[in-house]
């Protein structure tokens, strides 16, 4: 079997599907993966076969679109989907569309008849009367009717994205589609999350398949000067925001609250390239085994993505969420309840926001919490994907 898989995601999205394709590669199938640029020479040096779509991500803007900015966008957006996945499903006799905005690879598949899953990583992210949808970029977090909030966005997909997809369709022969939620999300989707971490609120729904979090075994070693920055004194505080554009004085704020607490720290410069180094109790890291490195430390300040939270979570270190934007709201609301830590306000954080966070995840019951909570973290989520896909293919979109 030949399968393709797709995302357009940040490497939160990116080393899930990684994950996948390892089992299904292990299992003797053929894989593809049409994934940003940015993560070609990697997957490469993997062995994977990769089509690159779209531009580089780390070069794109977080400025904010005006409405017809956004509208060009979007319709850009569906148009290199199209395009580009088209050519890399080639021969494929599965799509597999996974994480936010995909929106070609179900049309794609069924104009070449091959089946279609699409798998997402936090539950909010499919619909369910049991909770609201995660904030997108035309809005903000606030309670809402969960069923009101889910149409309105599917409306606004519609007007947003619709008309390129339906125009991109009638091209190549296929029908209009009337709600392209429920098109890309299909009937039965999966939903690669932690089944302790982040639950599907019906634990009887049998139109969602709950696969667990599809997570890559990062055996890579940790550098040797960051062995010795770990091994000169107490763990130190972990601080890294991935993927998001954030200030640079995030880092000197990051720091501060570490010191607060009397603590050394670690600043992944991530995306921002936020800037660490020049200080004895300060170590600036670029991308790293976070698996392994998240054991050492005393707790993981982040942005709450599902791949850091459930890291930081298998890894049984206390957290600290500062939610940006889409489901890194509802991970931080999750580590709260689960008593895993605590989590700031939206958005750039104060100083004295992180000290106060920072207080309530260095407590003791914190870390016991979070040490037993370890245990509960699955790490055969992938396998679990890989056997679903192997045994229900070739798929009809349902």
């Amino acid at each position: 079997m030949r399968v393709l898989l797709s995302t357009i995601g940040s490497r939160g999205e990116v080393q899930p599907v990684v994950a996948l394709a390892s089992e299904l590669r292990a299992l003797g199938q053929d894989v593809r993966l049409c994934v940003p640029p940015d993560f070609r020479e990697w997957l490469e040096e993997l062995g994977f076969d990769v089509a690159p779509i779209g531009p580089a991500l780390r070069r794109t803007g977080s400025g904010r679109l005006t409405p017809e900015e956004l509208r060009k966008s979007a319709e850009d957006t569906v148009s290199t989907q199209f395009e580009t996945v088209t050519a890399a499903a080639e021969g494929c006799d599965v799509v597999v569309a996974a994480g936010a905005l995909q929106f070609a690879a179900r049309s794609v598949a069924e104009r070449a008849g091959a089946g279609y899953v699409y798998a997402g990583f936090c539950p909010i992210t499919l619909p369910s009367d049991r909770h609201a949808p995660p904030p997108m970029p035309w809005r903000s977090p606030g309670p809402k009717d969960n069923r009101a909030q889910w149409e309105e966005d599917a409306q606004r997909w519609n007007l947003l994205f619709g008309g390129r997809v339906n125009a991109c369709r009638a091209a190549t022969g296929l029908p209009p589609v009337d709600d392209l939620q429920s098109h890309v999300f299909t009937g039965r989707p999966l939903l690669a999350a932690d089944a302790a971490l982040a639950p599907w609120p019906d634990q009887n729904d049998p139109d969602v398949i709950r696969t667990g979090a599809w997570i890559w075994p990062d055996e890579r070693p940790l550098p040797p000067d960051l062995v010795e920055f770990l091994d000169a004194g107490e763990p130190p505080l972990y601080f890294g925001f991935g993927s998001m554009h954030t200030p640079a004085e995030v880092a000197e704020v990051m720091l501060a609250s570490a010191r607060a607490h009397g603590r050394r720290a670690i600043i992944a410069r991530g995306w921002a390239d936020l800037a660490a180094d020049g200080h004895p109790d300060c170590f600036g890291i670029g991308e790293i085994n976070q698996q392994k490195l998240f054991k050492h430390v005393a707790a993981v300040v982040h942005h709450g993505g599902a791949g850091t939270t459930t890291t930081a979570a298998g890894a049984g270190a206390p957290q600290v969420v500062v939610p940006q934007m889409y489901d890194q709201h509802y991970f931080a609301s999750r580590v709260r309840e689960l008593g895993l830590g605590a989590a700031t306000e939206p958005g750039v954080p104060t100083a004295e926001a992180l000290t106060a966070a920072l207080e309530v995840a260095l407590r003791p019951k914190a870390a016991a919490r979070a040490r037993r909570f370890a245990a509960e973290v699955r790490p055969d989520g992938a396998s679990v994907a890989a056997r679903h896909l192997l045994a229900t293919a070739p798929l009809t979109s349902a």
